[in-house]
């Protein structure tokens, strides 16, 4: 463990729910991760990362599109 984790029984912080949310975006959390998020995470807190890194993602690939397409 390292020294920025949080120990397992406490409660993770919106930073850290941010990281959990975002990495499973991406498919890239490990079983003992997801377990550990499973006990830790608020679960209001993983809704609300979840929906603000949706719009920031849907953000990108219109920006991404607009500079392709030259609109």
């Amino acid at each position: 463990m390292s020294g920025r984790d949080s120990p397992s029984g406490s409660k993770a912080g919106f930073v850290e729910t941010l990281r959990a949310v975002g990495a499973s975006f991406f498919g890239v959390r490990g079983r003992a991760a997801h377990a550990s998020d499973a006990r830790r995470l608020n679960p209001v807190h993983v809704i609300v990362a979840g929906v603000l890194l949706a719009i920031c993602f849907v953000l990108v690939l219109v920006a991404i599109v607009r500079a392709v397409t030259g609109a």
